[in-house]
């Protein structure tokens, strides 16, 4: 099931990505100040390029000022710099405003889309019986051609686990709510590929297929086994998986939890109402964990800026990797947010997410950085904790 770890790097991603966004916005409003002072070259009378350059360096400077003072600034003599400057303002946070939201619903989005990636993929069953038809209608062409013999796929056809997860109820519904059907041509060209080129040469396969009828758990074992060898390993499948899901890395660990443990719970006893896994064990809970982590870090940025710069004098601030800057204001937002949260549990995270998304000394540094932060921020009484976030975890 989902954790708060994958939460905290789907929160991660989607401050990057707003940050970068942001620095997009930044360099449009000073472009539209660039281009209200282009020469018009239509004009009667020929066009003053020094003034304008002037207006134009004058129209920068002012809006620079004010991205980094965040105080209004004084109108000047010149009209025509001011509407300028006023109008980058205002499209600028106009921008930032829409990212914001934007990279918010990303964020939501992001995450329940590992549920819809774990339906997707219980629903490979039904595709590759499908397959397993056209399959046989081929190869009996291709019989008068070549001596070699069909084989004969009848007992993974009949696999009476694969049935009853095809058979099931809930997914047959959810599947069509969230539009989760294989359909598209390149992922039933994928699933053809792993079929012909992987699972057609595997001898645990073939040894199956080869022996009679047998129990449930055999059938069950198999569907297992086509799962976590040719679905979450081999070559075909996650290659397309991949290129069809740029979270798929980050993803594959939950969503193959998920349907390995959906597979262990179609035992003969299981039924078409079997309830499928959830995506957490309190969605609504770890949604507002997430969007809260997410607002409140961009809420206080200023704060936790200074509060990095102050505990990082051997360090150039502005020229820590955005990444390490995003983790280290993430884990202080979490500190003063989740009182439950013990101190030592928020650093250990943000250390192990460090290892995996940032530079190799990232470790180090976010843990020297947060050490020193939480001792002082604790010692003040700025972060408070209670109930679980008391224990200290050594």
């Amino acid at each position: 099931m989902l954790n708060r770890r994958t939460l905290r790097i789907k929160v991660m991603q989607a401050l990057y990505a707003y940050h970068q966004a942001v620095g997009s916005d930044y360099s449009l409003a000073l472009e539209r100040i660039a281009e209200a002072f282009l020469p018009d070259l239509t004009a009667a009378e020929a066009p003053d390029r020094k003034l304008l350059q002037g207006q134009r360096k004058m129209g920068e400077v002012i809006f620079k000022e004010w991205h980094k003072s965040g105080e209004t600034p004084e109108p000047t003599d010149d009209a025509d710099v001011n509407d300028a400057v006023q109008e980058a303002i205002k499209f600028y946070q106009k921008a930032v405003a829409k990212d914001k939201v934007y990279y918010a619903g990303q964020l939501v989005s992001g995450a329940e889309g590992i549920h819809d990636q774990y339906l997707h993929l219980l629903n490979i069953p039904e595709v590759l019986l499908q397959i397993l038809q056209q399959e046989r209608g081929r190869d009996s062409r291709r019989l008068t051609a070549s001596p070699e013999p069909l084989l004969d796929t009848t007992r993974l056809s009949e696999n009476q686990a694969l049935i009853k997860l095809m058979e099931n109820l809930q997914l047959q519904d959810l599947t069509i709510r969230r539009n989760q059907k294989w359909h598209g041509q390149p992922e039933l060209d994928a699933l053809r590929a792993a079929w012909r080129n992987e699972m057609k040469q595997d001898p645990a396969l073939l040894s199956y297929l080869a022996a009679p009828a047998g129990s449930y758990a055999e059938d069950q074992e198999m569907l297992k086994h086509l799962y976590k060898e040719f679905v979450f390993k081999g070559t075909a499948l996650p290659e397309y998986i991949e290129e069809d899901d740029q979270n798929w890395e980050e993803n594959r660990s939950v969503v193959k939890n998920l349907v390995i443990k959906t597979v262990k719970m179609l035992d003969e006893a299981a039924d078409e109402n079997m309830v499928l896994m959830s995506l957490s064990a309190n969605w609504a809970e770890d949604k507002e964990f997430a969007e809260s982590l997410y607002q409140q870090t961009l809420a206080d940025d200023a704060q936790y800026e200074q509060l990095i710069a102050d505990s990082s004098q051997n360090w150039d601030v502005d020229r820590v990797a955005l990444t390490d800057k995003i983790l280290l204001k993430m884990a202080l937002c979490e500190m003063h947010l989740f009182r439950a949260i013990p101190v030592k549990v928020t650093i250990n995270e943000y250390i192990e997410i460090s290892k995996n998304y940032s530079t190799p000394k990232s470790k180090q540094f976010v843990n020297g950085i947060l050490d020193k932060l939480a001792q002082d921020l604790t010692a003040s009484g700025a972060i408070r904790k209670s109930g679980r976030g008391l224990l200290d975890n050594q």
